[in-house]
């Protein structure tokens, strides 16, 4: 039997950033991850209509997107209802449930996990100012 090696110069880790390195979270942009059709549903953080909202925060503004009545899902695919470009997010992340009775979120069988205030859930009511975290996107539900 014989074996064929194959040798590259590859690295042994990943280039690590100088915050990184010296201990400091890397600021995340998550509404440059937004694509063109959740960003003309999205309107500036500021006191908007009563309705239940996902808070998208950038380095120099906040957006808020309405949820629709029923299910919206939210990935990285190109049929999610709230697309999230980063490869840290799957192509079927989540699902939020908007029922008259409240919001409820489903994890979708996503690689890294759906968590709600630091915790990894499966399914969880979301509650006024939970914080959703979907790979590196950050998120916080709003009911107002």
């Amino acid at each position: 039997m014989t074996g064929v090696l194959f040798a590259a110069n590859v690295p042994a880790q990943a280039p690590i950033s100088a915050a990184t390195a010296a201990g400091e979270t890397e600021r995340f942009d998550a509404i440059a991850c937004l694509d063109e059709r959740a960003r003309r549903r999205a309107t500036p953080a500021r006191p908007v209509a009563p309705g239940r909202y996902i808070e998208v925060q950038g380095p120099q503004e906040t957006l808020l997107i309405r949820l629709a009545q029923g299910v919206t899902h939210v990935g990285r695919g190109l049929a999610a209802d709230l697309r999230l470009d980063d490869d840290s997010v799957s192509r079927r992340h989540a699902l939020l449930l908007n029922r008259s009775s409240g919001v409820r979120v489903l994890d979708d069988r996503s690689s890294n996990g759906t968590f709600v205030n630091g915790r990894r859930i499966f399914e969880a009511d979301l509650g006024d100012g939970d914080v959703l975290v979907l790979g590196r996107i950050v998120l916080r539900y709003l009911d107002a």
